[in-house]
């Protein structure tokens, strides 16, 4: 791998950064591809228990890079980039989007394929497709009513109005809003509570919370009866320390 797409790891935490700053981050395919490197990796590294997957420079991504859209995208295989953004939505373990400056479009469904959206007050988000003739193809309209609703996620689309943070965190788009001058120590603030508690529950939870999405609630109700996991490998040792004290 080149360096598109870079990765820190820091006692636990693993920094996923977007790194074309000359281009505003601007997603080709060659950055995806690092990125489902990255992701791939990760599935399998046991030392690492929260991602954050932010951007270099003056923002998160300023989206698709249109240029590369224009000469037409050499893809290896139909619906790969969404195939991507799934394949990181689903690691067993908390992947958060931290995202400062622009988050339009492309990177906004790169963004929505976290678990959720960290925002510092510069943060702004938008849709675009409408306003280039594209639709989207990166799970925009299967992600984006989920996390907002249906109704603002039409408004959104429909009129591709750019959203600043503070509207972001009313909406439900974004989870929090932190100072520019201290979202990277903020982040780490978050992910060091995440990393405190059981990795077992983390994977467990996420694929319970995945699995009944949208169900009915006494279909989800059973499902969690049923396909309970059970406590983890770690329970014994962590009621152990708590008595302790």
């Amino acid at each position: 791998m080149s360096d598109l797409v870079t990765r820190q790891d820091e006692d636990g935490i693993c920094w996923l950064t977007l790194n074309r700053p000359d281009k505003l981050n601007s997603l080709t395919v060659g950055m995806f591809r690092e990125l489902r490197q990255h992701v791939i990796d990760l599935k399998k590294d046991d030392s690492v228990g929260c991602v954050i997957l932010r951007g270099a420079g003056k923002c998160f991504s300023a989206g698709h890079d249109l240029g590369d859209i224009a000469e037409g995208e050499k893809v290896p295989s139909p619906g790969w980039h969404s195939e991507t953004l799934r394949m990181m939505e689903k690691l067993p373990k908390p992947v958060i989007a931290a995202v400062h400056g622009h988050c339009y479009t492309g990177a906004l469904e790169v963004a929505l394929a976290a678990d959720f959206i960290l925002a510092s007050e510069s943060a702004k988000f938008a849709d675009t497709h409408a306003k280039w003739a594209l639709t989207p193809i990166w799970g925009m309209s299967q992600r984006l009513p989920r996390r907002v609703g249906i109704a603002t996620a039409k408004r959104l689309m429909f009129t591709a109005e750019t959203v600043r943070a503070d509207a972001a965190l009313t909406m439900g788009l974004c989870e929090a809003v932190f100072s520019d001058e201290t979202f990277e120590e903020d982040l780490r603030s978050v992910a060091k509570q995440i990393l405190a508690n059981s990795p077992f529950s983390h994977a467990a939870n996420k694929r319970l919370l995945e699995a009944t999405d949208n169900d009915a609630l006494d279909a989800g109700l059973q499902w969690e009866i049923m396909e309970n996991e059970g406590v983890g490998p770690d329970m014994q040792a962590r009621i152990a320390a708590f008595m302790k004290k």
